[in-house]
């Protein structure tokens, strides 16, 4: 059955995101603190995965020397339940919508990144492609944080570590985004960082939310 997500980094002032605050932290703690999340992501920083064209046979199933870690991987990056409550709605708060109370707000397209892929989590691509290394640079849980204008200064030189390639280390990388990107559309190596750089330069904070739309 397919399935269509969507990764988001928005930029928004500091009266929205302390708004969203209570909607969104807990979630994001809940998801960091679910059972087994913190084992798969270890097992991720010890056990990086190969070449990503490695991951099947010709048959289209897994290779069994690859098999565990790669489902370990996979469930680590997939919209989680707790955030995705964001997109179907909160318990007791069925007004709420991620789209239309986060997503719609934004007007300028320099104020929001989105990667909206069928089939496909463009957060999973993105992680394995800058490697866990880079990944535990990043603030939040596995593409999910929200950050006020402050805590982006703060950790802007973190992130612009682990988003700053050479030319070697950017070919590198790309050649592990398996996604593939219209003419229009921002690659996942530089919508984060982007957002991250005009964030910081007006003053202004960041949700960041990796969700299943359907």
């Amino acid at each position: 059955m397919g399935f269509t997500s969507a990764w988001s980094i928005s930029a928004h002032d500091d009266g929205f995101i302390n708004a969203l605050a209570p909607r969104l932290l807990p979630l994001i703690a809940a998801e960091r603190d679910e059972p087994f999340a913190r084992q798969r992501w270890e097992r991720w920083c010890r056990e990086p995965l190969p070449d990503f064209r490695t991951w099947w046979n010709p048959f289209g199933q897994y290779r069994q020397r690859e098999a565990d870690a790669l489902e370990s991987f996979l469930e680590l990056t997939a919209s989680g339940r707790h955030v995705q409550k964001m997109y179907d709605g909160l318990p007791g708060d069925d007004d709420f919508s991620l789209l239309t109370h986060v997503w719609d707000l934004v007007t300028d397209a320099e104020d929001i990144f989105v990667s909206v892929k069928s089939k496909e989590y463009a957060l999973r691509s993105f992680l394995h492609a800058i490697g866990p290394a880079r990944a535990a640079l990043l603030p939040g849980w596995c593409g999910n944080f929200l950050l006020t204008s402050a805590e982006v200064r703060q950790t802007l030189p973190a992130v612009e570590q682990a988003l700053g390639f050479t030319p070697e280390e950017r070919a590198k990388a790309q050649d592990q985004d398996w996604l593939g990107y219209g003419d229009e559309e921002e690659s996942v190596l530089d919508g984060p960082l982007r957002m991250w750089r005009h964030a910081a330069a007006h003053a202004r904070g960041l949700c960041g939310v990796s969700v299943t739309m359907y």
